[in-house]
């Protein structure tokens, strides 16, 4: 047996929620799982349909995005993940996905507004979206690079990663992450919907203000502040 099987089911697990929560289509997107400990993540193989998936074929990789296991390639989004694993060092499992509102707002090169509680129960602020990578990152090593733009705009924006755990890359695509892989897939989960919900509020009213913030501070501190208390 693998010395990394656990992270091997994680990762599967995490990869075969995707199209059953229809965040993917085809093999459009990949979640990962991290040992912190061994500096090493299991990803899903590059191009390999959901319904062949097996945790045996889950690739181990190094965090600096070479294969230290398995024998297949791994996805082509590896090296962002690896990135991501190497500077955010509490990150236990990333998911990228091409779904489809989520998509279609990194396509506008708008991030997801706050309208209402559904949003505000998860974050504070709107869904990042880091803008179009500059052409040069673009030539060079792109999915390496597409990292650093991740990072990069949480910097500019003054944004935690322990806090927001998801964004949209313009023109792209979202990128989510969380403490497991598990929770990498509910953040997925989460801006798809909050994303659906904002397109639809704004087909109803074009003018619609932001939450308050009185509601958004409500909503957050009941779920995540320290006299938590809210769950369905």
């Amino acid at each position: 047996m693998s010395n990394y099987q656990e992270i091997k089911e994680k990762a599967y697990l995490a990869n075969m929620q995707l199209p059953k929560l229809g965040l993917v289509l085809f093999t459009f997107g990949n979640a990962s799982s991290a040992d912190r400990a061994a500096g090493v993540f299991a990803i899903k193989p590059s191009g390999v349909p959901y319904e062949e998936l097996t945790p045996e074929k889950m690739v181990i990789v190094d965090f600096d995005g070479n294969t230290v296991e398995g024998t297949m390639r791994p996805s082509s989004d590896t090296k962002t993940h690896a990135v991501l694993y190497k500077h955010w060092e509490e990150i236990g499992g990333i998911v990228h996905t091409h779904s489809t509102y989520g998509t279609a707002w990194a396509q506008s090169q708008r991030a997801i507004p706050i309208y209402g509680t559904t949003h505000a129960d998860h974050l504070t602020v709107a869904i990042p979206c880091a803008p179009p990578m500059q052409d040069d990152m673009i030539e060079g090593n792109y999915e390496y690079e597409t990292g650093f733009q991740i990072m990069n705009h949480f910097k500019q924006a003054g944004l935690s990663y322990k806090e927001v755990e998801m964004i949209l890359v313009g023109n792209h695509a979202p990128f989510t992450w969380g403490k497991t892989a598990e929770k990498a897939v509910y953040n997925s989960a989460v801006l798809e919907e909050v994303g659906r919900m904002a397109m639809l509020t704004e087909q109803i009213r074009k003018d619609v203000p932001k939450l308050k913030d009185a509601l958004i501070k409500k909503h957050y501190d009941r779920k995540h502040g320290a006299d938590s208390y809210y769950g369905q």
